[in-house]
């Protein structure tokens, strides 16, 4: 649980500094791409490192794992917090995505080793639950460092909670392992990084360009998913694969990742742009956006152990389908908000998003592993999140290109009377035009920013609501009760969150 507290708290401490990051006297001076790779460079290391780790798991032992992740996330974020320029954070970014690799499979196959039953699908709510207090402690975490000390020290947070993590892990955790280990299946590794980072630079390139038209955009995104398929086809043909892509084949194991992998899509994309609502264009402090947020953590912490609690009383089918559509209304209600909406309105959202997101992860989670025999606990785990972080990297890829295409054709007609040095950063992002406006002292440019930003928000807002609802049908669909048969044991069937399968 301090592993994946930890896991949340960066996150969600790194979206409340991008603001902090734009700027070139107290940040680095970073553009929306910069910003977009900082985010995606550590999810795309992530998202497919991961399955190895599984292997690895699997072979030397899951606590040999964790303890090398916390290690590697340690030093990864001294190196993050001391960064001289927007290229280093992104690398030091990367080198943390290992350590998350390394961590959150782990964890979870431990979690898998440890528990059974009703017991295990508990556990994972349980585990859910401090993810949430991750997200409610980062962007308060952030918002009183960022007024006290600079950016970097936002990443310094990670160091205590590491140690306390090795103290834990060394000193209460056995080192699982399976039987059975598997061997490291470095092409597929080779094929799946290469691929996922062709197709997310095609991507955010897009948004650099804003057109989807040049070839250096189509070019790295059919190359991307070429490389994809292939990665697909040589684990198909691998007698133990890494990511073995037959577990998505089953109903409820794959549709049920495909539909978490769609609402981390949509998470990640809304909270991009969120940041940037509250901070940039309403102006609140990082500690006020922060406080601002807190409702939709709170509601995650919630959420967990209350779905879990509801789809024993119904149907897990009932409760995450219903919650992953409300969360999805609650993502598109931003098309709604300006400048001027009042705040309440906005936590209200957020408490609403939160407590159905909670209630979607936790209890979908659980029964997704159950369906997996403890053997292959570490493969699936390394799937399912694998899975996940791909939704989080292209929702960062895609998300903020359509932010990017969005503002910058919304703000093109405003710029007619200014020289081209200051279109030419007007059209970067708001946060830029809002620093040339104040260099020039021209507040109108600023305005015609903001209008530009709130315009692009509310198209990415119901392209955030589209994906997640697509999900919701695909949790539908996934989690429809199996026929019974006269054979089929009695007691498998007392426990909604496990019949579901």
């Amino acid at each position: 649980m301090l592993s994946s507290l930890l896991i949340w708290i960066d996150n969600t401490i790194l979206t409340t500094v991008f603001e902090t990051l734009t700027d070139p006297d107290d940040g680095l001076g970073a553009s929306p791409a910069q910003l977009q790779w900082s985010t995606g460079s550590y999810t795309l290391v992530f998202a497919t490192l991961m399955f190895a780790v599984g292997a690895l798991g699997d072979r030397f032992g899951h606590r040999t794992m964790l303890t090398a992740g916390l290690v590697v996330f340690a030093g990864s974020s001294l190196w993050a917090a001391y960064a001289g320029d927007a290229g280093q954070l992104i690398a030091a970014r990367a080198v943390m995505g290992v350590g998350s690799a390394l961590i959150l499979p782990s964890s979870m196959a431990v979690l898998m080793w440890t528990f059974t039953g009703p017991a295990r699908a508990t556990a994972v709510a349980i585990s859910s639950a401090s993810s949430g207090i991750g997200i409610a402690a980062g962007p308060l975490l952030s918002g009183v460092l960022l007024d006290h000390f600079w950016w970097g020290s936002v990443f310094l947070i990670n160091i205590p909670i590491v140690v306390l993590a090795l103290i834990g892990t060394f000193a209460l955790i056995p080192n699982f392992r399976s039987p059975t280990p598997r061997p490291l299946d470095v092409p597929g590794l080779l094929l799946s990084v290469s691929g996922l980072a062709a197709l997310a630079y095609g991507l955010i390139r897009a948004g650099q360009v804003a057109s989807w038209t040049p070839a250096e955009v189509w070019g790295p995104i059919i190359a991307g998913l070429v490389l994809l398929a292939a990665f697909v086809r040589v684990e198909l043909r691998r007698r133990q694969p890494s990511f073995d892509p037959r577990l998505l084949a089953q109903r409820m194991f794959g549709g049920g990742n495909a539909a978490l992998g769609l609402l981390l899509f949509a998470m990640t994309a809304a909270s991009f742009y969120g940041a940037f609502y509250l901070q940039g264009a309403r102006g609140f402090s990082p500690l006020e956006a922060g406080l601002a947020f807190s409702p939709a953590a709170f509601g995650s912490i919630v959420g967990a152990p209350l779905g879990v609690r509801l789809a024993r009383r119904w149907s897990l089918r009932a409760v995450s389908s219903t919650a992953l559509t409300t969360a999805a209304l609650a993502m598109g209600s931003l098309m709604f908000f300006g400048l001027h909406t009042p705040l309440v309105f906005n936590e209200i959202m957020y408490l609403v998003q939160g407590v159905s997101i909670g209630m979607v992860i936790g209890p979908v989670t659980g029964a997704l592993m159950n369906t997996l025999p403890l053997e292959r606990a570490g493969a699936g785990s390394a799937v399912t999140n694998t899975v996940r972080q791909t939704g989080s990297l292209l929702g960062i890829a895609v998300g903020g290109t359509i932010m990017s295409i969005a503002y910058q054709r919304a703000v093109d007609g405003s710029l007619g009377g200014y020289s081209a040095a200051v279109r030419d950063r007007a059209r970067i992002s708001a946060e830029q035009a809002r620093h040339v406006a104040s260099e020039i002292h021209r507040p109108a440019l600023a305005r015609a920013a903001d209008d530009a930003f709130i315009s692009a928000m509310h198209l990415s807002a119901f392209c955030t609501m589209a994906i997640a609802l697509t999900g919701a049908v695909l949790l539908m669909i996934a989690l429809r009760p199996a026929r019974t048969t006269p054979a089929e044991p009695e007691e498998v069937a007392q426990d909604p969150v496990m019949s579901d399968r």
